[in-house]
């Protein structure tokens, strides 16, 4: 649950980690005497520090080279409920850029994990009062309720195979077939990795000419692809040498893929697990 809290706060897997490991050695160190509920100890410790440490990267990210998009959190294995999937996926946690770090807090602490008003409350360090606002301007910001998942398991399976066969065959026909009208792509590389767009892409047609276009002259030989649930949505990490290259999801409307976050910046990758 901790790094549940922290992921969502700070988009980051590494930043979560730290924060959580933070908390519990704070823990470990507090008298026993302090803490009527360890659950709510460590909880106000991990909102605290996430609140800090998304202050601080705040400044950076209005720096960052392209769009940027959250570290890819692989989700295979995570038995999380259709809500908190939800709150994993890319798309969510773009919006949630759109607010402070104290209105993304009560936000989510509220919205995605039930905590009531008067827990809140403490853990910001704010009145019941405010925190009440604080939510209701959070919910103006972040816009109209997140759609659900329409895509079910074996449907993204073949979504997903298919757009890797039609990419690595270079068949622009067949990837404009899986592929949404007015589908959205967007490229986080930092400025690190070679080829990424600089702004979001739209349109079938551009988005099949972008990837066939970085197929054919950036991605090495050799590379691998696996399918894999990222984000609690499909998509495949790209393996070259066993190490990560880049990650894609998939979010799929109406039977075809209406959004793709591609994440090529190394620094985001390197929570991704290896190729065996």
């Amino acid at each position: 649950m901790l790094f549940s809290i922290a992921y969502r706060m700070l988009g980051s897997v590494m930043d979560a980690e730290d924060v959580v490991q933070d908390a519990w050695l704070r823990w470990q160190e507090a008298p026993e005497a302090e803490i009527r509920s360890p659950r709510a100890y460590l909880t106000t410790i991990v909102t605290r520090l996430a609140i800090n440490r998304l202050r601080a990267a705040r400044t950076k990210r209005e720096t960052y080279v392209g769009p940027w998009l959250p570290e890819p959190l692989v989700t295979e294995d995570t038995p999380d409920t259709v809500e908190l999937a939800e709150s994993l996926s890319m798309a969510f946690l773009v919006l949630l850029e759109r607010l402070s770090p104290i209105e993304r807090a009560v936000f989510l602490l509220h919205e995605v994990f039930d905590f009531e008003y008067a827990d809140i409350a403490r853990m910001v360090d704010k009145t019941e009062a405010n925190c009440r606002q604080l939510l209701a301007r959070a919910k103006k910001r972040v816009g109209a309720p997140r759609p659900r998942f329409e895509a079910d398991a074996e449907q993204a399976r073949r979504l997903t195979q298919r757009f890797t066969e039609a990419s690595v065959a270079g068949d622009l026909d067949g990837l404009l077939a899986l592929l949404a009208e007015d589908i959205t792509l967007w490229a986080d590389g930092g400025g690190k990795a070679r080829g990424a767009a600089l702004k979001p892409l739209h349109g079938a047609t551009p988005v099949a000419r972008f990837i066939l276009g970085i197929m054919r002259n950036v991605v090495p030989a050799g590379t691998g692809f696996r399918p894999t649930r990222i984000n609690g949505q499909p998509g495949f990490i790209a393996y070259l040498s066993g190490r990560p290259l880049s990650a894609l999801i998939f979010d799929i409307r109406g039977g075809r893929i209406k959004t793709i976050y591609a994440v090529g910046n190394p620094d985001k990758l390197q929570t991704l697990p290896a190729s065996s």
